[in-house]
């Protein structure tokens, strides 16, 4: 089905002229920033603080019709196209230099039907925003950890959460999609139509335009849910990163179960495992128990706690404006030799904020066939991968090198997968492993639907060459 909107036709090439860029500017509902404009600094900036771009426009589109305009505006002009809705990309793809970024933070709408438990959701909207939304009906779906990232790029890509063991990931409960191609067309896409692109956006990433509004299957969540964590020291950690692999592996499906090797500001570092209970907290205890009883941990707890509170407990650790850098990677087991390479490699953490995240995957996402959607990696146990978080520019290269050196070492014992929302700007090859057996077929859905290569600025799968 093809939704119809009315759209004006900009004519012209690269650079726009002032002409076509007032022209444009006139045109949208929302606004256009440009190089010059006093909230130009704070609109190009994105969550992360060692980005730093200078696009020639920042459109900030208010609706669907918006979106139109300035894609066909960057398509008759030939400009380079970043798209924005929480800007949380590590590698800052939602920005770029001298192009334009189609911002669609302010397209925030959201209806919740409790009774079909369904949620249509602009694509502007943060998770946060989207929880607090289907809470209000004791609703949820799988969605991430970050109470500021947008739902729009989550999605795209799979999306992880603390529901996704039970539930599946966010686009595995995605019912359909408003997109607006690289044409300036704006279709509906779902299993009855336009289903070649339905499939893609389910984890192919923003490669085949630009969603404006999705559709969720919800789940009765919360209030609350049972959380426990406990605090391991370092020289407990050999054991205890054993006990957390035979543990997560034997957790049934309303069980997530994290866990880092983190530093304290005192320098000391330790090993932390954080699980979730999704159902009745009362029922989630006997599970938790084992957990709960390892080792001699320096610190524990357990209890209820707010599943709003649990979806932004995140954002006081991975605060917008601090400089990051991450390199991800699958594991299917933490082996011994895996467990001594990582705390070798960790003890070279350059700063109290470097992690090393094991995240769960499995569960109900592990029982989705592959073709089902573009995420091919449903065989995974855990996203494996370090983080560093610094301030200074001039710690740039000790912290991004020191994040590469763990991942090497971790390498030998990885899948060779990666999921692709956690992917920097690391080249074809690493894209292609995101996707796997399903690569081909995103290259013939990226051909048909967007065969310029309009929208390259995400984990690009290029079109086939004409």
């Amino acid at each position: 089905m093809e939704l119809k909107r009315p759209i004006d036709h900009p004519t012209g090439t690269y650079p726009p002229g002032p002409a076509a860029i007032e022209k444009l500017r006139q045109s949208l509902r929302g606004d256009l920033i440009i190089p010059g404009d006093a909230v130009y600094d704070e609109a190009r900036r994105v969550w992360n603080g060692a980005i730093d771009r200078r696009p020639a426009l920042i459109a900030y589109c208010v609706d669907a019709n918006d979106v139109i305009l300035a894609v066909t505006f960057a398509r008759a002009h030939n400009c380079l196209v970043a798209v924005r809705s929480g800007g949380h990309n590590v590698a800052g793809l939602s920005v770029c230099d001298a192009g334009i970024v189609i911002d669609l933070s302010r397209m925030k709408r959201i209806a919740v039907d409790p009774v079909s438990r369904v949620a249509h959701a602009e694509a502007g909207l943060s998770l946060g925003e989207f929880d607090t939304a289907t809470q209000a009906y004791g609703l949820a779906t799988t969605m991430g950890v970050n109470s500021d990232t947008g739902i729009a790029g989550l999605t795209l890509g799979g999306g992880f959460g603390k529901l996704g063991r039970k539930y599946g990931l966010t686009c595995d409960n995605l019912i359909a999609a408003d997109v607006v191609t690289a044409d300036g067309r704006l279709l509906r896409a779902s299993a009855a139509d336009h289903s070649d692109l339905f499939w893609g956006l389910r984890g192919g990433g923003g490669n085949f335009g630009i969603v404006t509004a999705f559709e969720y299957t919800l789940h009765p969540v919360g209030p609350s849910l049972l959380v426990g964590s406990v605090l391991h020291r370092y020289d407990q950690a050999r054991k205890a990163i054993r006990f957390y692999d035979d543990f997560a592996r034997k957790a049934p499906d309303e069980l997530s179960v994290d866990a880092a090797l983190v530093t304290m500001q005192s320098g000391e570092r330790f090993f932390s495992v954080s699980a979730c209970y999704i159902g009745p907290p009362e029922s989630g205890k006997p599970i938790l128990a084992p957990l709960m009883a390892f080792g001699t941990p320096l610190e524990s707890s357990l209890g209820a706690v707010p599943y709003l509170q649990i979806q932004s407990k995140g954002d006081t650790i991975f605060p917008r404006g601090r400089r990051y850098y991450w390199k991800a990677q699958f594991l299917n087991e933490i082996s011994d030799s895996a467990i001594d390479a990582l705390l070798e490699a960790y003890a070279g953490a350059p700063s109290a904020t470097s992690l090393l995240v094991f995240q769960q995957v499995g569960g109900a996402i592990a029982r989705v066939p592959k073709s089902e959607a573009p995420y091919a990696n449903r065989d995974a146990l855990y996203d494996c991968f370090p983080i560093t978080i610094w301030d200074d520019p001039v710690d740039d290269e000790a912290n991004i090198q020191w994040a590469r050196a763990m991942w090497s070492a971790i390498r030998p014992y990885a899948t060779g997968g990666v999921y692709a929302n956690n992917l920097g700007d690391e080249g074809g090859d690493r894209v292609r492993q995101a996707y796997g057996e399903n690569y081909a077929r995103l290259v013939a859905l990226k051909t048909k639907y967007d065969p310029t290569n309009l929208f390259r600025l995400n984990q690009n799968i290029p079109p086939a060459a004409s």
